[in-house]
């Protein structure tokens, strides 16, 4: 009797512990914490709930690529945030790291911070697949994995984006529009994608061509790929116009500065271009849209990476989180560009404008980003 007791007890213990470590979050009914910051997506979000654990917390950041200015402002902002009054005490250790483009790299990086003891790691995903070996290594653990930006094609863990298709569809319908409206409905189009195999670009680059599709005109689109980066986009912009001659307008992902800089080098005359934020890209826009610059700039902003830290410190709380979390998208076109509010003159030109989110109470200053370093907090 004492040997099936013990035998039934055993079984029992081990399914048990074998559930709740393997558990994960629970998909439970909204509405989550805070929404005016953190918005379900849409109706269909799902949301979600980890047990609550007592902080301080452990928190990682596990970037990719790190090779452009945009991510480069991204790990400064996820450093300076981390000292912000508003998350400081929440946090008892902060590391970030960046694996580059190598797939089982930052895999690794991330089952290291899981084995560590961590209790949050904020990703930018390289590939929208893959992963999910590390989720179930981290609902083992009790760990929250949060992706932004470049995010995962799964349902299983929480995440933090902008909508990438609703940005691209906005792209190619204002520079269509702009067209139009000067009398344009046939031409060649200039794409400019962002880092390949990931997917914002994917998404982004989709819904461009879609919009495009849908118009009705006659048009004829070069695309190349400038990975987000004024450099590389300077000179592929420049190659295209080299090849394929003038353009009748340009859609960028990123890498603003570059499509800029390229026009004025060859000579090109200013045409419609839609881009990122880059403090540069808008100061153009300002000076040159008399001229034909006609642009509309929207913000894929780096301080995502602080929203997704206090998503997962609320996470971590035991608070109810959508699955899927929405930030509106920041735009500005050259109609309402105005220095000192959505552009800064005196700043650097490849400054990601927009690092304010005062719904989540995320105000990170420029100087604050700028003082940090892009370097590895190992």
């Amino acid at each position: 009797m004492k040997t099936k007791s013990l035998f039934a007890t055993l079984v029992t213990a081990t399914f048990l512990s074998g559930g709740a470590a393997f558990a994960g979050p629970e998909v439970v009914s909204g509405p989550g914490a805070l929404p005016e910051c953190f918005a379900p997506w849409d109706e269909d979000t799902s949301f979600l709930q980890w047990s609550a654990k007592e902080g301080p917390y452990k928190i990682a950041v596990v970037n990719g690529f790190v090779g452009n200015t945009w991510r480069i402002q991204m790990v400064k902002t996820a450093k300076a945030f981390a000292e912000d009054p508003t998350i400081k005490d929440k946090i008892s250790e902060f590391k970030v790291v960046s694996t580059g483009t190598d797939a089982p790299a930052q895999l690794g990086a991330i089952e290291d911070f899981i084995n560590q003891g961590y209790d949050a790691i904020i990703t930018i995903a390289v590939a929208p697949t893959g992963f999910d070996r590390v989720i179930r290594l981290a609902d083992k653990n009790d760990v929250v994995l949060v992706p932004f930006d470049n995010v995962l094609d799964t349902d299983k863990v929480m995440q933090v984006n902008e909508d990438q298709l609703a940005m691209g569809k906005k792209w190619g319908e204002f520079i269509l529009g702009e067209l139009h409206e000067m009398g344009i409905d046939s031409g060649k189009l200039l794409e400019v994608r962002g880092l390949a195999g990931n997917s914002v670009d994917r998404d982004r680059s989709l819904a461009i061509n879609e919009a495009i599709a849908a118009d009705g005109g006659d048009w004829e689109v070069v695309s190349v790929v400038g990975n987000w980066d004024d450099g590389t986009t300077q000179k592929v912009v420049a190659d295209a116009i080299a090849v394929h001659g003038q353009f009748d307008a340009v859609i960028g992902q990123g890498g603003s500065n570059g499509i800029v800089q390229a026009l004025q080098d060859s000579g090109h005359p200013w045409v419609p271009v839609a881009g990122e934020s880059e403090n540069g890209f808008r100061k153009a826009i300002a000076e040159h849209s008399a001229d034909g610059l006609k642009g509309i700039s929207i913000g894929q902003s780096p301080g995502l990476v602080a929203v997704a830290m206090k998503a997962a410190v609320s996470a971590l709380e035991g608070n109810v989180m959508p699955q899927l979390i929405s930030v509106p998208l920041p735009v500005a076109t050259y109609k309402g560009l105005e220095d000192g509010k959505n552009y800064w003159s005196e700043l650097p030109d490849n400054f990601f404008t927009v690092n304010e989110f005062p719904p989540c109470d995320v105000n990170i200053s420029g100087p604050a980003i700028m003082a940090e370093s892009e370097e590895d907090m190992k």
